[in-house]
């Protein structure tokens, strides 16, 4: 398979436009309430069901159960409470996109996707619809630029930012950046929108650095099936492995690199894999990922979580699986919401808030050390600042590396290389512009 790095970004964006302009039918949902005055509407587009539901059912838990324990323990926050409304996609474009027309009509503060796939076609709404788009850690690289796309929001790193987090760890293993000059890495993804973002930027940075570049792209209906790449990988003996996997890939990545005796300290995924997708898979042990927040119950606010929504049965996840590592994800996306919203009732001294307002709030995010504290998640993750133009924060985030039974972080806090990644990023933000038509920005910026 060969890209060309600007030109793939835009075959890629062309493709999503063509999705967004089709009008589609109500989708067919699952509600827990309907939104009511004197709330706030929050849906959560899920996938519950369908070859991603490994990866997606401990997201939806901990999103869902961050919020009702707000509910619950709180009223809501600043004393509103949240409907939150499920919408199953089954991580497909085409349904994602009837969530969407099934809620927007009810004032969403804001949408959630969980696919790039759904979230690309949703870009060009955003600004129209007046609805706030959080992308966390996934979507479209190029919408971090808030000055140029002021709907769209994707902290706390972009997929490029993660991809050059795991090439500096892959020059610390090599002996430094220099180092990678005449290796072979090899890239192994989900060959849709999700896995194909970090293409341009890996060929790119390929370039800078002198490494061969290969690519095993794994299409969507041969999740479960991927001998032929790690064929291709035994042929190739690429010095390092990174994956962008998701759904049934990740477990039979794992499994087939295992089976093939790949090594797997020399294996590093971006930051989706869960403790399911390798518990129990033999040869799996030295396995890498990227993340950016903790793992377990130690936290207050998780505890809080226990105490008000599991332990009376709210939750939809089994109280074992509560702080494990997608679960912990999950909360901190609906932390985000839960921030963003109360930033917003902050700058507009309004209670009940809508999507304009809940998008200001998104811009004014800052999730400093003693707001964290205050919210009960001290040491959970890092701090997060959000600005007008800064509409991710690309934040440092450390290797962990799977020892047998468990995830183990095993490297410092990690930076972007910002001057590789950000001329990137404003070259294809630019480009997006230029091909869209995209109009200039003229929602204000909030005096910091």
């Amino acid at each position: 398979m060969k890209t060309t790095g600007r030109g793939a970004l835009r075959k890629l964006l062309a493709g999503a436009a063509m999705i967004g302009a089709v009008a589609f039918g109500t989708a067919a949902t699952t509600f827990e309430a309907a939104a009511q005055d004197n709330t706030i509407y929050v849906p959560l587009f899920t996938y519950r069901t369908g070859p991603f539901a490994g990866s997606g059912i401990p997201i939806a838990d901990g999103m869902h159960d961050y919020l009702r324990m707000l509910n619950e323990r709180d009223g809501g926050i600043g004393g509103v409470k949240i409907v939150i409304e499920e919408c199953e996609t089954g991580y497909d474009t085409k349904k994602g996109l009837e969530c969407y027309d099934a809620v927007k009509g009810k004032k969403p503060v804001m949408v959630n996707p969980w696919s790039t796939g759904i979230t690309l076609p949703l870009i060009p709404r955003a600004s129209v619809d007046k609805i706030p788009i959080l992308s966390m850690a996934y979507g479209l690289s190029a919408s971090a630029r808030g000055d140029l796309f002021p709907w769209v929001f994707n902290p706390p790193d972009t997929y490029w930012d993660g991809l050059a987090m795991i090439l500096r760890h892959v020059g610390d293993q090599s002996g430094g950046m220099d180092k990678l000059k005449g290796k072979k890495i090899g890239y192994i993804y989900f060959d849709g929108g999700f896995g194909k973002e970090p293409i341009p930027l890996f060929e790119q940075l390929a370039k800078d650095f002198g490494f061969e570049l290969k690519l095993y792209p794994v299409p969507p209906g041969e999740m479960q099936n991927q001998s032929s790449q790690w064929l291709g990988v035994r042929r190739d003996r690429p010095d390092f492995m990174v994956m962008y996997g998701w759904g049934a890939m990740n477990p039979t990545a794992i499994k087939e690199a295992a089976k093939v005796n790949y090594p797997m300290d020399k294996f590093v995924s971006i930051w989706w894999p869960g403790e399911d997708d390798i518990r129990g898979t033999d040869g799996a042990k030295g396995f890498k990922m990227l993340n950016w927040h903790g793992i377990g119950t130690e936290f207050q606010a998780i505890k809080d979580i226990q105490k008000h929504v599991v332990d009376k049965g709210l939750s939809k996840a089994p109280k074992d699986k509560v702080g494990e590592l997608l679960y912990n994800r999950g909360v901190y996306n609906s932390l985000l919401i839960a921030e963003a919203i109360a930033t917003a009732q902050k700058v507009t001294g309004k209670k009940v808030v809508d999507g304009a307002d809940v998008r200001r709030g998104l811009e004014n995010i800052d999730l400093n050390e003693a707001r964290l504290k205050e919210i009960g998640l001290a040491g959970f993750t890092g701090t997060l600042k959000l600005t007008c133009t800064d509409h991710n924060g690309h934040r440092p985030a450390f290797i962990q590396q799977w020892d047998g039974a468990k995830w183990v972080k095993v490297s410092d806090l990690i930076e972007p290389m910002r001057d590789k990644v950000k001329p990137a990023l404003d070259a294809a933000a630019q480009d997006y512009a230029d091909k869209n038509n995209w109009p200039k920005r003229t929602e204000p910026c909030d005096k910091p």
